[in-house]
């Protein structure tokens, strides 16, 4: 019988990696296959080649799991009999420190250490501080969604369990400081072996295929937001040593770089080694040192670097990232942080609880979040930016919770507006498109009083 799909999967073992799998897509509709295993947390590597590279070393019974649900969608999967030998071969944790467990019970607990490793890798659990207890890595964090929930975390990779929880990050710290107070340090704990070869597995396909590349041409003048990269490393060690109110922590590996302003209610933290499509950077306000967040702005690995650059260049200016916000956001607030945006003719749609604004070009766009903007405690991501083929398959993402200073916002999209950067030359087909006028202040207060109904 054809497939409903044209798109077949192949599934084999990763070529440098133990226990990671590979999935190589082709057809005509190969990004549906994408999308469905980019959804259960494969990682994309290179063009139509996806990773699964987990903690726990059970990728070859998740790939089992994903070429199942692959194949109920009218999906062809082909797997390799070296990754088939894998899924069917039985095998235990050495010295496993729960042997009461079954083998689906072991697989649980992994599983959910899988996932405070993922919320951690992709920015929605926050680590306050970490500290040794004699026996394993222990650390204190908060959840950005969830309600805020903070967590007292116990154990590495595959053991890593919450073993306590807390209502705010203020008595999660405190908790923590009491038990750990002469072994604590500030943020994440140093990256395990483990946590290191899953990244590495990730990446390596997209280092291969960089080094595979013909030479390419001179680079050209673009506008910001198709700006390339830079090195995000040297950015930050040129505003470090430009701003000696930061003081610089680095974890044991130096994986991660903290930037903390001297009123430790700023805080600037970089992960070195980030795939371009996951959270590299993440700055976040507080009212005292021990409060909860006022506000969180969070960019990915493929930021362009003027967009960075002007960034930093804000915060250290302290234009307004200490002010407490109360009230909520209203019209006047995202008329203000858009008005670059409307100057530069940027096209706008209202779409239910979602204003949008879209670059001339439509390759880049700003959107805000009514609904999430009435719930500030939360932090919850209300305005986005982005870049590339399309908001679901962006380039580059910067997100910002509902309390972000509007001077920050609005040097946003300015930068985005109107500054330039530069690019290695790729030819590409664009679509025209027409000048809309800018969204009225009605246009903003209707999607916010809708939100506010729903």
């Amino acid at each position: 019988m054809t497939p409903a799909i044209d798109a077949h999967v192949r599934l084999d073992t990763h070529p440098t990696h133990p226990s990671a799998v590979q999935a190589v897509l082709t057809g005509s509709q190969a990004h549906v296959a994408l999308m469905a295993l980019e959804a259960a947390d494969w990682s994309a590597a290179a063009d139509n080649i996806l990773v699964l590279a987990r903690i726990d070393h059970e990728e070859p019974y998740w790939a089992a799991d994903a070429a199942k649900h692959l194949i109920a969608e009218g999906i062809t999967v082909e797997i390799t009999p070296r990754l088939q030998e894998a899924i069917d071969e039985e095998w235990t944790w050495a010295n496993y420190p729960m042997p009461w467990c079954t083998r689906s019970q072991i697989r649980e607990v992994s599983n959910q250490a899988q996932k405070i490793h993922d919320d951690i890798r992709n920015g929605q659990l926050l680590i306050h501080a970490h500290a040794h207890d004699g026996h394993t890595t222990v650390a204190v964090g908060t959840y950005l969604h969830r309600g805020g929930k903070s967590v007292y975390l116990h154990g590495e990779d595959h053991l890593r369990q919450i073993a306590d929880t807390f209502d705010s990050p203020a008595k999660a710290l405190l908790a923590f400081e009491k038990a750990h107070a002469a072994e604590m340090s500030p943020g994440p704990a140093p990256l395990t072996d483990t946590e290191r070869a899953a990244i590495e597995a990730r990446s390596v396909f997209g280092v291969t295929t960089a080094k595979s590349e013909p030479s390419r041409p001179e680079p050209e003048t673009v506008p910001v937001y198709r700006a390339d990269a830079g090195d995000h490393d040297a950015l930050l060690d040129t505003f470090l040593d430009a701003h000696s109110e930061f003081e610089k922590w680095r974890t044991w590996s130096d994986d991660t770089t903290h930037a903390i302003h001297e009123s430790q209610t700023l805080r600037i933290e970089r992960v070195h080694e980030t795939p371009a499509h996951e959270t590299a950077w993440t700055v976040a306000a507080y009212e005292t040192p021990v409060s909860d967040r006022m506000w969180v702005l969070t960019a990915t690995g493929a930021t362009p670097a003027p967009v960075l650059q002007n960034l930093l260049i804000h915060l250290a200016d302290g234009d307004g990232w200490d002010t407490v916000i109360s009230a909520p956001v209203d019209e006047k607030m995202v008329t203000a942080a858009t008005q670059p945006l409307s100057d530069a003719g940027w096209k706008h749609t209202v779409d239910g609880r979602w204003i949008r604004w879209a670059s001339p070009d439509r390759d880049a766009g700003v959107q805000f979040d009514a609904f999430t903007a009435q719930h500030p405690i939360q932090n919850l991501a209300t305005w986005t930016i982005w870049a590339g083929p399309g908001p679901d398959r962006p380039n580059w993402t910067i997100t910002a919770s509902p309390q972000t200073p509007c001077s920050l916002l609005t040097d946003l999209t300015k930068t985005l507006a109107h500054e330039t950067g530069t690019h290695q030359a790729q030819p590409a087909d664009r679509e025209q498109c027409f000048a809309v006028p800018p969204p009225t202040a009605q246009a903003v207060a209707g999607a916010l009083s809708a939100s506010r109904r729903r």
